[in-house]
């Protein structure tokens, strides 16, 4: 059950910035969250893409220069099974990135994809989930109709620098609830809210 947040800003931040408070709340948590993580930041035109296999919290987060959208995840693989660097999120498909956060038991549909969370990726853009908001809301209740149980789905799928995301959980809400925080033309949406900083609103199960 990984961690994962989403920034977006009318100004450029390094990046680093962003990704201390995640390092940290992967090296907090209660779940192992080591098995590798990755970080995507929007150019202006298009997404960058940094993976490891090593923990968020022993990684050099110095070596990113700026941006005004990220998306950062922190892995805890499932049953600590597939620990590959090509299973770390975020996952690409120009112009779109997407992280995910959950567990989704007997699901009902067809994409490609090496993981469960990279073909819900693909899925949800078949049904362009990543063009409007309106589409999104219908591709994650399909979703949500085909799974025999939502233990969580927390995810964020970004179209360029547009960001769009939804939480949805069924247990232990003091681990899946996601959190978001407005500072100035600053919105964060975390899997935890950073250490230190205050603000933050939990977000509702079933929020868009």
């Amino acid at each position: 059950m990984c961690r994962l947040i989403a920034v977006r800003d009318a100004t450029s931040f390094a990046v680093g910035e962003m990704l201390q408070p995640l390092a940290a709340i992967a090296k907090g948590s209660k779940e192992y969250q080591g098995d590798g993580w990755g970080c995507a930041w929007w150019t202006g035109q298009r997404w960058e893409r940094y993976r490891s296999i090593r923990p968020i919290w022993e990684d050099d987060l110095t070596q990113f220069g700026s941006t005004t959208v990220l998306l950062g995840h922190a892995r805890s693989a499932y049953r600590n099974e597939g620990i590959d660097v090509e299973n770390n999120m975020p996952f690409l498909e120009d112009p779109s990135a997407f992280v995910f956060n959950g567990e989704l038991r007997g699901v009902s549909i067809a994409a490609p994809g090496r993981i469960g969370a990279e073909k819900l990726f693909r899925f949800l853009r078949r049904m362009g989930a990543d063009t409007e908001l309106e589409r999104f809301r219908h591709a994650v209740e399909v979703v949500r109709r085909r799974t025999r149980y939502v233990r969580a789905m927390n995810l964020v799928l970004a179209s360029g620098p547009v960001l769009r995301a939804t939480t949805w959980f069924n247990e232990d809400p003091d681990y899946f609830t996601m959190h978001l925080c407005r500072e100035g033309a600053r919105t964060v949406v975390s899997s935890e809210p950073f250490p230190r900083v205050g603000g933050w609103e939990p977000l509702a199960s079933g929020s868009t």
